[in-house]
C-alpha cells in the first residue's frame, strides 16, 4: 500500500460499521468442524511455506493439548501479487491445506465468519496492512508472520490500527525463541554488555534488504539486546551484510547477513559473567506455543515498542547502507515513517 493512500484507508476502515465483529461471527460458524468455539483459527495468505507447516502443526491429531486446542478451520489463500516465485505456489500450497481439513473459503470477511482468531501468513509484508486492518476491525486476536510489514510507515500504521481497536496483536520470527535466549534474558549469565547474531539474508526487490529474511537474525539480536537502540551503520557486499548497532546505554550489538556459502542462524552473546553461543534453532513449536497461548490469555509475548523498533534499526540499516555506510540514528528514520 502506498504512503499516500494509507491514511485515507485507515479512516475509511475506522467510520465503517463493525460489523464482524465478535458476535456476528457466531452466525458464520463452520457447521461441520467440531472445533470449540473461542479456538477456531482463520488463515490469511496461502503463499508460503510456513502456511502448510502452522497448519499441519496445529490440526496434527497426535498434538494433544500442546497447543491448546486451537485448530485451524478455514483460510483465504490469495497472498502476494508481485512476488511471483511465492505467488505460482498458491495453487500447491492450497491444495495440500485442503488435506488437512481446512475450508478454502473466497475472501477475508469469509474467514472471519468463521473463525475467532487469525494467523496473517502472507509472505509479502506489503500486503499486511490491507490485509490486517479488517481483522482487527472485526476485533479478532492478530499474529503477523514475519516480515511484520514492508515498510516502517505501514508497521507504525498497524500498531495504531491495533491500538484503535483496542484489539492484541503481536509478530515474531520463530528465532526469537532459538535455544538459550530464555536463560540470557533470565539474567542467567549476567547483565549482556553485548552480542554477535547472523542468518541468512536474501534480498526481494519489493522489500527493503533486511525486512525479507534478515529479519530473523535481527530479531535473535533484539531478543538478547532488548531495545534501546539508538544508531546504526551498515557494511555491505554482494554476498554479505554487517550492521552495527549502538544501543542508549553504550553497548553494541552486531548482526552479519549472509548470501553465500554456508546459512544457518545462531550467534555469540558477551556477558558479564560468561561468553556463550547460542543453541540450535528448533523450528516452529515453541512459537505456535507462544501463538497459542496468545490467543487465550489475550497477552502479547512481544511488545510493539520492540517490534517496531527491529523495523527501525532495519529502514536504518538500509539508509546507510544508500549513503554508503555512514551512521544513521534511528530516530530519524521513525519521525520520516510516523510523519507519511
Amino acid at each position: 500500500m502506498k504512503n499516500s493512500d494509507r491514511r485515507s484507508f485507515i479512516k475509511k476502515t475506522a467510520i465503517t460499521s463493525l460489523g464482524l465483529g465478535m458476535a456476528g461471527s457466531i452466525s458464520g460458524i463452520n457447521k461441520k468442524s467440531d472445533v470449540e468455539k473461542g479456538k477456531r483459527v482463520g488463515m490469511i495468505g496461502l503463499d508460503t511455506g510456513h502456511s502448510v507447516a502452522f497448519i499441519k502443526s496445529l490440526n496434527d491429531p497426535l498434538a494433544g493439548n500442546k497447543y491448546g486446542g486451537y485448530k485451524v478451520v478455514a483460510a483465504y489463500p490469495k497472498g502476494t501479487e508481485n512476488i511471483e516465485k511465492w505467488k505460482k505456489k498458491i495453487p500447491e500450497f492450497t491444495a495440500e491445506i485442503k488435506k488437512q481439513g481446512v475450508e478454502i473459503v473466497e475472501s477475508i470477511d469469509e474467514v472471519l465468519k468463521k473463525t475467532d482468531v487469525v494467523l496473517l501468513t502472507c509472505i509479502d509484508g506489503n500486503k499486511h496492512l490491507e490485509q490486517a486492518l479488517p481483522v482487527l476491525k472485526a476485533g479478532k486476536p492478530l499474529f503477523i508472520d514475519k516480515p511484520f510489514a514492508g515498510s516502517l510507515s505501514d508497521a507504525f500504521a498497524i500498531v495504531e490500527a491495533a491500538k484503535q481497536y483496542n484489539v492484541p496483536m503481536f509478530s515474531s520470527s520463530s528465532l526469537r525463541y532459538i535455544d538459550g535466549v530464555k536463560e540470557i534474558a533470565e539474567g542467567k549469565f549476567g547483565k549482556v554488555i553485548g552480542a554477535e547474531t547472523y542468518s541468512p539474508a536474501h534480498i526481494e526487490e519489493h522489500h527493503p534488504d533486511l525486512f525479507w529474511y534478515g529479519v530473523h537474525g535481527v530479531e535473535i539480536l533484539f531478543t538478547i539486546m532488548g531495545t534501546g537502540c539508538k544508531s546504526v551503520k551498515r557494511t555491505f557486499t554482494e554476498d554479505t551484510d554487517i550492521v552495527v548497532g549502538v544501543w542508549d546505554d553504550d553497548r553494541i550489538g552486531t548482526y552479519r547477513g549472509i548470501r553465500r556459502g554456508q546459512g544457518g542462524y545462531g550467534g555469540t552473546v558477551y556477558g558479564e559473567n560468561d561468553i556463550v553461543v547460542l543453541g540450535k534453532y528448533q523450528g516452529y513449536s515453541p512459537l505456535l506455543e507462544k501463538i497459542t497461548e496468545f490467543f487465550r490469555t489475550g497477552v502479547v509475548p512481544v511488545s510493539t515498542d520492540e517490534i517496531l523498533e527491529i523495523f527501525a534499526f532495519m529502514q536504518a540499516a538500509e539508509k546507510s547502507k544508500l549513503r554508503g555506510g555512514i551512521s544513521i540514528d534511528i530516530e530519524t528514520v521513525v519521525q520520516k515513517a510516523k510523519s507519511n
